[in-house]
C-alpha cells in the first residue's frame, strides 16, 4: 500500500513536470492530457485508499524516508491516512480533476496553456502532500508550496498590473500568517521535542499546565500560545479577518484557479490543520474563544460586503470568506466534525459556483459586471440549473448539502457554553439572511430579468462579440468540457449532505479528531457544564435525515434564508424602489461596504507606505548619512586631513627635523619619569 500512497501525490507532480518542462514538445493537447491523466490516477487511487481506510479500517501512519536527524530530532517525510485525510484526498482530487477538464475549454485560446496546466497540477501535488502529512515538517512544506503556486496562478496573466499587485498582496499577507505558524511549530519543537503529530499530541498533555515566559516574568499558558500561533497561520491561509484582504483580489487570476484554490482546497488548508491539531486546541479555552470571535466576525461582516459587489467572481469570493468564517466558528465551538463536514460540502458547491461564473464570463465575452447581464436562463440552461443548485446549497436550502452542514454549525454554536458563543451565534444566524440575499441578488441579476448586455458590442481590440456569442450575437451555452464538470459538481452539491449521519453524528472522525470533554468540566452556579459537547447534544437529539430536515424547516436559519431570498426576488425582479430608498437613506453604509471597511486603505497607508517610509528613512539616515557620509566618506576625509597634517611636518629643513627629534626625546623622558 505504501507504493499506492506515494503514487497519489506523485502522479500530479509527474504531470506538472511534463507539462512545465516539456510543454513545447508535447504541445497543448499533450499538456492537458498528461496532467488530467495524472490527477485522474490520483483520484482513482484515493477512492481505493478511502475504501481501504474507511471501509476496512486500515489506517496508516508511517515514515517514507528520513531527510535529516539532529540529536534526537528526526526530520521526516511520512504519511498519515485516516478518515480525515482520506476524506480530504477525495475532495481535493475530485475537484482538481473537474477543474482540469474545465480548463481545457476555459483557457483554450490562452498562450500560456501548457504553463497553466503545469501550475494547477503542481498545486494539486502540494495540497496532497499537506493533507497526507504525519509531521509538521511536511505540513509546512505543503503549506508553503500551495502558497507559492497560488502566487504563480494569481499572477498568471503577468502583463496585467492588477494581477501582479494581487499576487504580491496574497504572498505578503500569507507571509504574516505563516510567520505565526512557523513560530507555533518552533514552540512545539521546543516544548515537545518532536515534529511528529502523534508524539506531539502525547507530549502536550505533559505540558498542558506549563507556562512560557514571553514578556518579562509573565507566564503564558504553553498550549494557548501554541494554539493561537498555529491559528494565526490558519487565519492567513483561510483568509480570516484581518488577514482576509488577499482573497477577493486574487480573483484577478483565471477562473479555474478561483474554483480550485480559493474555494475547495488552499483556503480550507487552515480549517483542516486546526481540525488535525484538535488535541492541542482542546487544551486552551482562550484559543477556542479567540477562534469563535474571529470566525463569527468574518462570517457576518465579509458577507455584508458581498451585497454591494457587482463583479460576479468577487460576489462568490466574499461568499467564500463568509463560509470560511462558518467553518472557523465550528472549530472554535469544538464542533470539528461539523466544520470539516462543511468544508467538504462547501468545496463542491463553491467550486460549482465559481466554474458556473466562469461559464457566464465566457458567454459574455469576459464581461464580469452582473449589472450588464440578465436573461441568460434561456441561452445557458445547463449553467442556469447548475448555478441554481449551487446557490440553493450555499444558502442552506433544505435537502441540499449546505443545509445539513451549515445548520449543524449553527446548532453546535448554540449549544456551546464558551463565553464567546453568544456573540458567534448571533452573527452566524444573521449571516444566513445575508448569504441568501447576496447569493440570489447575483443569481437573479445574471439569469433573470431583462437582457442588459450589448449583443453587438466590441471588446478592447475592436472585434465584435459575434464569434463568441454564437448565432445572432447572442450568448450561448459553453462547450461540454465546461458543462460536464458543472453537472458532475452539481451531484455532490445535492447529495453530499446526506453523509451527515456517519460523518458528524456518527463516529467517523472519532480516531482522527479529539474533543476533550472530561478535562473541561467547569462549576457554574447552576451546576457542572460540559463546555465541548455541542455535537454530542445534537447527536442525542438526532432522529435521522428526514427528522433533521423537518426540524430545520421550523428553525430560525430556514426562515432567515427564505427572507433573504424573498427580499432579493422582490428587489431585483419586481420593484427596486426599496433598494433605491435604502441607498439614499444609508449611503454611508453602502460607501463603507463598497470600501471594504477601509481595511485595504489602512493597510496601504499604514503598512505598505509605512514600510516604504521606514525604508526611505533607513536609506537616508542609515545609508546616506551613516554609511556613505560618516563611514565611507568620513574615513576618506579623515585620512585626507591626517595626510595634510603629516605633509606640514615634511618640510625638507634639517633644523625642523632636529627640533622634532629633541621634542620627541623630551616627551619620552617625561613619560618615563612621571608615568
Amino acid at each position: 500500500m505504501e507504493a499506492i500512497y506515494l503514487a497519489i501525490p506523485l502522479a500530479p507532480l509527474f504531470g506538472a513536470i511534463a507539462a512545465g518542462l516539456f510543454g513545447k514538445k508535447i504541445g497543448r493537447a499533450g499538456a492537458h492530457w498528461v496532467t488530467i491523466l495524472g490527477v485522474a490516477v490520483a483520484f482513482l487511487l484515493s477512492v481505493y485508499v478511502a475504501y481501504d481506510v474507511m471501509g476496512n479500517g486500515n489506517t496508516y501512519n508511517g515514515t517514507v524516508y528520513t531527510w535529516a536527524m539532529i540529536a534526537d530530532i528526526r526530520f521526516e517525510v511520512g504519511f498519515m491516512l485516516d478518515n480525515l485525510s482520506t476524506m480530504m484526498l477525495l475532495v481535493v482530487t475530485f475537484v482538481s480533476l473537474m477543474v482540469h477538464i474545465y480548463t481545457v475549454g476555459y483557457m483554450a485560446e490562452d498562450p500560456g496553456y501548457q504553463r497553466f496546466f503545469s501550475y494547477i497540477s503542481l498545486f494539486t501535488f502540494s495540497m496532497l502532500m499537506l493533507v497526507m502529512s504525519n509531521n509538521f515538517l511536511q505540513l509546512f512544506f505543503g503549506w508553503e508550496a500551495v502558497g507559492l503556486v497560488s502566487y504563480l496562478l494569481i499572477g498568471f496573466w503577468f502583463k496585467k498590473e492588477t494581477a501582479i499587485f494581487a499576487n504580491m498582496k496574497a504572498f505578503l499577507v500569507n507571509r504574516v500568517g505563516d510567520f505565526g505558524f512557523l513560530l507555533g511549530i518552533a514552540a512545539i519543537l521546543m516544548y515537545c521535542g518532536t515534529l511528529d503529530y502523534v508524539q506531539t499530541f502525547s507530549n502536550m498533555n505533559g505540558i498542558s499546565g506549563g507556562g512560557m515566559p514571553i514578556i518579562s516574568d509573565i507566564e503564558w499558558h504553553v498550549p494557548t500560545v501554541i494554539a493561537i500561533l498555529l491559528f494565526i497561520g490558519a487565519m492567513g491561509k483561510s483568509a480570516q479577518v484581518p488577514l482576509h484582504v488577499w482573497l477577493p483580489d486574487s480573483m484577478e487570476g483565471p477562473t479555474p484557479i478561483s474554483a480550485l484554490i480559493h474555494a475547495a482546497t488552499m483556503v480550507t488548508a487552515g480549517i483542516f490543520m486546526v481540525a488535525r491539531m484538535s488535541p492541542i486546541f482542546e487544551l486552551s479555552e482562550t484559543a477556542l474563544n479567540f477562534i469563535l470571535i474571529i470566525g463569527a466576525t468574518t462570517a457576518f461582516f465579509m458577507g455584508l460586503i458581498g451585497i454591494v459587489q457587482n463583479d460576479i467572481k468577487r460576489v462568490v469570493a466574499y461568499s467564500t470568506l463568509s463560509q470560511l468564517g462558518y467553518m472557523t466558528v465550528a472549530l472554535g465551538a469544538s464542533a470539528y466534525s461539523a466544520g470539516v463536514f462543511h468544508l467538504m460540502t462547501h468545496a463542491f458547491f463553491k467550486a460549482l459556483l465559481f466554474l458556473a461564473a466562469g461559464s457566464v464570463i465566457m458567454a459574455m465575452h469576459h464581461e464580469q459586471d452582473i449589472r450588464k447581464m440578465g436573461g441568460l436562463k434561456k441561452y445557458m440552461p445547463i449553467t442556469y440549473w447548475t448555478s441554481l443548485i449551487g446557490s440553493l446549497a450555499l444558502i442552506g436550502f433544505p435537502g441540499f448539502s449546505g443545509f445539513f452542514s451549515k445548520d449543524l454549525i449553527i446548532e453546535a454554536v448554540h449549544e456551546s457554553h464558551l463565553w464567546a458563543s453568544g456573540y458567534a451565534y448571533t452573527l452566524v444566524l444573521l449571516g444566513v439572511f445575508v448569504t441568501a440575499f447576496y447569493s440570489f441578488r447575483m443569481f437573479f441579476l445574471v439569469f433573470h430579468g431583462k437582457e442588459r448586455f450589448d449583443s453587438h458590442g466590441h471588446d478592447d481590440d475592436g472585434h465584435g462579440h459575434d464569434a463568441h456569442h454564437g448565432h445572432g450575437g447572442k450568448p450561448h451555452e459553453s462547450p461540454w468540457v465546461v458543462t460536464v464538470p458543472l453537472m458532475m459538481l452539481a451531484i455532490p452539491s445535492v447529495l453530499a449532505g446526506y453523509l451527515l449521519d456517519p460523518m458528524v453524528v456518527g463516529d467517523f472522525f472519532n480516531k482522527a479528531i479529539f474533543v476533550n470533554d472530561a478535562a473541561h468540566n467547569v462549576e457554574r452556579s447552576f451546576g457542572t457544564v460540559l463546555l465541548h459537547t455541542g455535537i454530542e447534544e445534537i447527536s442525542a437529539g438526532y432522529h435521522g435525515v428526514v427528522g433533521f430536515i423537518l426540524h430545520g424547516l421550523m428553525a430560525p436559519p430556514f426562515w432567515l434564508a427564505m427572507s433573504g431570498l424573498g427580499l432579493a426576488w422582490y428587489i431585483y425582479l419586481k420593484d427596486d424602489a426599496l433598494a433605491r430608498w435604502a441607498y439614499d437613506k444609508f449611503r454611508w453604509l453602502h460607501t463603507l461596504l463598497d470600501q471594504k471597511y477601509y481595511v485595504d486603505d489602512f493597510n496601504q497607508r499604514v503598512f505598505a507606505k509605512g514600510s516604504i517610509g521606514i525604508g526611505n528613512a533607513l536609506w537616508s539616515v542609515g545609508e546616506r548619512l551613516m554609511i556613505d557620509g560618516f563611514i565611507v566618506n568620513g574615513t576618506a576625509k579623515a585620512v585626507g586631513w591626517f595626510s595634510g597634517l603629516a605633509r606640514q611636518v615634511q618640510t625638507g629643513y634639517l633644523y625642523h627635523y632636529a627640533f622634532s627629534m629633541v621634542a620627541g626625546i623630551l616627551l619620552m623622558l617625561t613619560w618615563f619619569l612621571f608615568f
